[in-house]
């Protein structure tokens, strides 16, 4: 899982967060202008910029998950 520079400067990962403060971090780094409530003025690339960092990794990890199980099911049977 790719570590962004806030969470490297800080000691942190990205499991540490809650999706929340996360989407902030990098919003922040990237210099984003994110908000709470109505973020209508920024670009698709912005959106996308922050989106993608939390996205990325969590589909990543779903499926490192998902072939454990099948993996532990599958000697079990």
């Amino acid at each position: 899982m790719t570590k962004s520079t806030a969470f490297q400067n800080k000691g942190m990962d990205h499991q540490s967060l809650n999706s929340d403060q996360l989407k902030y971090e990098i919003a922040k780094e990237h210099h984003i202008p994110l908000k709470k409530g109505d973020n209508g003025n920024l670009t698709a690339k912005q959106a996308g910029t922050v989106g993608g960092h939390i996205g990325g990794p969590m589909v990543h990890e779903l499926i490192k998950r998902a072939k454990q199980q099948l993996s532990t099911s599958n000697k079990t049977d």
